[in-house]
């Protein structure tokens, strides 16, 4: 026989038995199907139940709960001045004196007056017990004594105008005078900022307010911080829809009291507006096809295709509103080498759900 005719031989044993081989190893090979299939090695999770949520995101700016620029009420000079800059202070405190020598003088007076007045006022009154002087003096005698405390009140709160006092607890800026220097009504002193509770208005789309309400969670995020967040609620829903930009503005309150978050600040807002539970599973469970989304199922070591119906998406999941039912086992690898038809399946790293990740899945709007 010659090499020829040996070699042709010799390939064509190798093609009749490379051909049986493809038969027998492929799923859809042979006639009957699910007769001499190999199984497929596929990964799966089973479907689970997780909660879902409409976040609604927006651009706001960080306020005090409460700010104030500290004037005085009137045009006189710095006596003393009793902070610092960036100071914490209470409410009540101290922090610029401005000259009242002439306010004491006037105070003392008026105490004089007032002590005499009373006097009067105690003898007139002995003296109409004793039927010895009508009761007109003793009217008379009552008006000077008010008069003099009016007097001795007018001196004090004239005086307290030269005490410039911290309006409530917080944080002082810059001193912007200082002592010597005279002051007017219009001249800023410094700003103090209730910042221990932080204050952000953001806008919303007019489409979600059936959905606002006070209560309802926020998270706050910053450039200056990245990846915290920080937590608050929203305490007030605006009473009207602007007409121009059909937003509705909406206050949340966070919790600052490590005094790191400033007024000013640009914050990114996540408003929480409902929860629910769902069935979730891994984005690369869901196989698309011609227009239809599909899971493949694994039920006693079958595989099967099931169409599904998508709900909302979060990255890494997505909720599945109708066609599986939780606990499903649902291919996750190998879906591209599963066919329309049962195939047989063999489970690889099967997993329990432990690292499947958070029970929480939120879906942004």
């Amino acid at each position: 026989m010659s090499r020829a005719k040996v070699y042709l031989s010799g390939l064509l044993v190798a093609v009749v038995a490379g051909s049986a081989w493809l038969l027998l190893s492929d799923p859809k090979g042979g006639e009957g199907e699910g007769r001499g299939m190999s199984a497929i090695t596929v990964r799966a999770v089973p479907a689970e139940k997780r909660q879902f949520a409409d976040i609604v995101e927006a651009i706001g700016t960080a306020r005090s709960k409460e700010s104030v620029v500290l004037m005085s009420r009137v045009s006189e000079t710095v006596s003393k001045v009793l902070f610092d800059d960036g100071q914490l202070v209470k409410e009540g405190q101290l922090l610029v004196k401005l000259t009242d020598d002439e306010e004491k003088a006037a105070i003392e007076e008026a105490g004089a007056y007032l002590r005499e007045a009373q006097q009067q006022y105690e003898r007139v009154t002995d003296l109409v017990r004793r039927g010895n002087a009508s009761t007109a003096t003793l009217d008379n005698a009552k008006r000077q004594l008010d008069e003099a405390q009016a007097r001795l009140d007018g001196a004090k709160a004239r005086l307290n105008d030269r005490r410039i006092e911290a309006p409530f607890d917080g944080i002082l800026g810059l001193r912007q005078v200082s002592e010597g220097s005279l002051i007017t009504t219009t001249t800023p002193i410094t700003t103090i900022d209730q910042i221990d509770v932080m204050r952000v208005d953001f806008s919303v789309p007019e489409r979600f307010i059936a959905a606002l309400k006070p209560g309802q969670s926020v998270d706050a995020r910053v450039e200056a911080y990245r990846g915290e967040t920080f937590s608050g609620k929203v305490t007030t829903v605006n009473s009207r829809v602007d007409p121009i930009s059909r937003t509705i503005i909406v206050r949340a309150e966070l919790d600052n009291k490590d005094l790191r978050l400033r007024p000013g600040m640009l914050m990114t807002v996540e408003l929480t507006s409902r929860t629910w539970d769902g069935i979730a599973v891994p984005e690369e469970a869901v196989v698309p096809t011609a227009g239809k989304d599909y899971v493949f199922v694994v039920e006693n070591g079958i595989s099967n295709r099931k169409e599904v119906t998508l709900g909302l998406r979060r990255p890494g999941y997505v909720e599945i509103t109708s066609g599986l039912e939780e606990g499903a086992l649902v291919v996750t690898e190998g879906t591209l080498r599963l066919g329309n038809a049962d195939v047989p399946v063999r489970l690889l790293g099967q997993s329990t759900g432990a690292e499947a990740g958070s029970n929480t899945v939120e879906a942004a709007q």
